[in-house]
């Protein structure tokens, strides 16, 4: 049977389809906007994957170039690897989808996000998580939606939900924003030095239409929804917990005391082992259990820190920021360098200058177009203190890099002030948070040491928040 839900958003119509596609999949649905259209599809295996210490979800968002009337260029003619574009919107569906699956849910979940059909207008990427949340809701998956997300403009002084690509070049701000029915998931976007209540004014403006999203799959669930899966709770061995508590909670008090992060982590890795060790006759292959038992305390007792004590793991105040260094004109052969470091995160960043040869060609949906600023972030496993396999851009650092290349977007200079090809790399030589806003830092100060004549300076800090019930801490620099 064929379910079909409509509803007006700026004057376009937004349709969600069940019942006609992908009927094999635990959850699909078309969306379409315009002469853009997705499938989206959610399946979840029915074996749980309780030895993995994480969620197990994967969002994967595939361009077909039929989808716009087009044949892939070069030498195969078929979809190869995902583009940045394509991975940065699976990011956009990723985040707010994953924290909203029940606790202890960790089955092998796979959310799919087809373009079928491109026009020039609409971006699909929005339509690619609203569709997510409708595929995952109808679903026996136990995910506790639905959610929705919008994209916001301003041209002039008019705020333009779901804007198209030509209104978005005349707006001074773009956000997506993704919500609950009560609550707000994220925000993502950029904008031209607009004040705070501008801000505000946009996010209150979009998050009305997230709710009349919202409604709409409510409806699609009451007419085709399936009974959602029961997750087991974890049975743990009788008395563990207490015993776990009772020998370690006083050594995790006296760990976190300790600043250095290195040394505070040897030390509970210490307490960890020694407690294994004590406890394995009793509670013989329970290592897992144990260690997960103790990181719940260690996160419990370094939030109570910050809500009772105001006073962070570092030993910092809660709007205390780390000791900042940078430099400049390092390497001597570049054209523009910095190091920039603010505590135990550092980025080296560096400025390249090159014609209009030098500029990226992007074949994508809605045509073909040319970048002549571009910003490359690398995380190399030296930087956490790790030795791991190096396989190509992760998708950390493609999304990373489009964070810190955004931020950075508005100070460029016009084509015709500067008619170079400027790109910029950042590689992360230490991390210990925030290593993003390293990069804008550090981008920053390299374009100068180029003699990039910048429009203003930009830096970039990370802001995080602790709550619990009514108690709340907003955290400068995490």
């Amino acid at each position: 049977m064929i379910t079909k839900k409509e509803i007006d958003i700026g004057g376009k119509t937004l349709t969600i389809e069940t019942g006609l596609m992908a009927k094999q999949a635990h959850g699909a649905v078309t969306v379409r906007m315009g002469d853009t259209m997705v499938l989206v599809t959610a399946v979840s295996n029915y074996e749980s994957r309780a030895d993995l210490g994480f969620f197990p979800l994967t969002v994967e968002y595939r361009e077909k170039t039929y989808a716009a009337g087009k044949i892939p260029g070069g030498f195969f003619k078929r979809e190869g690897r995902p583009s940045e574009k394509e991975i940065l919107s699976a990011r956009l569906i990723d985040r707010p989808i994953r924290p909203l699956f029940a606790d202890n849910f960790k089955s092998e979940t796979q959310i799919i996000v087809s373009i079928i059909s491109a026009d020039e207008d609409n971006d699909p990427d929005v339509l690619g998580t609203i569709g997510a949340s409708a595929a995952l809701s109808i679903s026996d998956i136990p995910f506790l939606g639905p959610i929705a997300s919008v994209r916001v403009a301003r041209v002039g002084s008019e705020f333009i939900v779901n804007p198209t690509y030509s209104q978005l070049e005349e707006s001074d701000m773009e956000l997506v924003i993704a919500g609950t029915s009560d609550s707000i998931l994220m925000v993502e976007g950029e904008a031209k030095e607009i004040s705070e209540s501008e801000m505000l004014e946009a996010l209150r403006f979009g998050y009305e239409t997230v709710k009349q999203l919202i409604e709409l799959q409510n409806e699609l669930v009451k007419e085709v929804g399936k009974a959602k899966r029961e997750v087991p709770e974890p049975v743990l061995p009788e008395g563990l917990v207490e015993k776990v508590e009772k020998s370690i909670r006083p050594g995790i008090v006296e760990a976190n005391t300790i600043k250095v992060k290195e040394d505070r982590q040897a030390k509970i890795n210490e307490l960890t082992e020694a407690l294994i060790i004590e406890l394995d006759e009793e509670y013989p292959d329970e290592q897992k259990t144990i260690k997960d038992i103790i990181h719940d305390i260690e996160k419990e007792e370094v939030r109570g820190m910050i809500l009772n004590n105001n006073i962070r793991i570092d030993g910092r105040a809660l709007d205390e920021i780390r000791p900042i260094s940078s430099q400049i004109g390092l390497l001597p052969r570049t054209h523009g360098s910095a190091l920039f470091t603010r505590g135990q995160t550092q980025s080296l960043a560096v400025t390249t200058l090159g014609t209009k040869v030098d500029e990226q060609i992007i074949d994508a949906l809605e045509g073909e177009s040319r970048k002549s600023y571009m910003l490359h972030y690398n995380f190399p496993p030296f930087c956490t203190g790790e030795a791991r396999p190096i396989r190509g851009t992760s998708r950390r650092e493609i999304g990373h890099g489009n964070l810190a290349e955004r931020a950075l977007k508005p100070i460029i200079p016009s084509d015709e002030d500067f008619p170079y090809t400027l790109r910029i790399v950042s590689d992360v030589l230490e991390s210990n948070g925030s290593s993003s806003m390293a990069t804008v830092c550090g981008g920053c100060l390299s374009m100068m040491d180029a003699g990039v004549p910048v429009k203003t300076h930009v830096a970039g800090i990370a802001m995080g928040l602790i709550k619990e019930g009514d108690d709340f801490a907003v955290l400068s620099d995490i």
